[in-house]
């Protein structure tokens, strides 16, 4: 290796970074070096701005590193938070929602309970059984007019009411209301045989279906 081109500290420190033909790089790059081990050198003796840099930096990366502790103790305590109100908010839609579906079971059970007695005396052998089930059917018909919002001191009234827009069915309905007060009115003189029992029940179902009722 040329020995001549290695580069001499001491020759350096001694320059002058300003020639009259050129800058002096060798003393520059000493400098650059001398004040950065310096700077940097914890056992180096430190005077003046040196010093006072010195101490700068250091209070400045303290802080600097209890702001990172800081925030990160902030962003965990944030995120445990965020995991709590998220379970909760999970666990109380979740039982929302099986209340929700507790009750319209329990709705439909009842409904479905109720139609299920209409078709057990519609297909009795019993042919007064088969005016039960149009009466049966005619009492979950004021039901469905009840949950439609209709008003009336009776079914008869309530039909009254009805908007034939909101209620399509209503021809229908007064055919079958009609048919369920002349087996209330006449009773065992009212000659109703099994296949107008099944249709009538049949116009009743259709009624159901329509509006989700069954």
């Amino acid at each position: 290796m040329d020995t001549s081109q290695s580069f001499d500290f001491n020759s350096a420190s001694q320059g002058v970074p300003f020639g009259s033909d050129s800058i002096n790089l060798e003393y520059i790059f000493y400098k650059i070096y001398y004040y950065s081990t310096h700077l940097f050198n914890p056992f180096a003796p430190s005077t003046g701005v040196g010093a006072g840099l010195k101490l700068f930096l250091a209070i400045f990366t303290i802080f600097f590193i209890f702001v990172i502790f800081y925030c990160l103790v902030r962003i965990l305590e944030i995120r445990k938070k965020e995991h709590e109100y998220f379970h909760h908010e999970i666990e109380a839609y979740r039982k929302r929602h099986a209340e929700q579906d507790r009750k319209l079971a329990q709705k439909e059970g009842s409904l479905n309970q109720r139609w299920d007695v209409v078709l057990q005396y519609l297909f009795s052998v019993n042919p007064g059984d088969w005016k039960l089930a149009i009466i049966e059917a005619d009492a979950m018909l004021e039901g469905l007019m009840d949950q439609l919002g209709f008003k009336g001191e009776n079914l008869g009234e309530k039909l009254k009411s009805a908007d034939r827009d909101k209620f399509k069915s209503l021809t229908q309905a007064w055919e079958v209301h009609i048919i369920r007060n002349k087996i209330a009115h006449e009773g065992v003189e009212f000659q109703l045989s099994h296949h107008e029992a099944k249709r009538v029940v049949a116009l009743y179902e259709q009624i159901f279906r329509e509006f989700g009722y069954i």
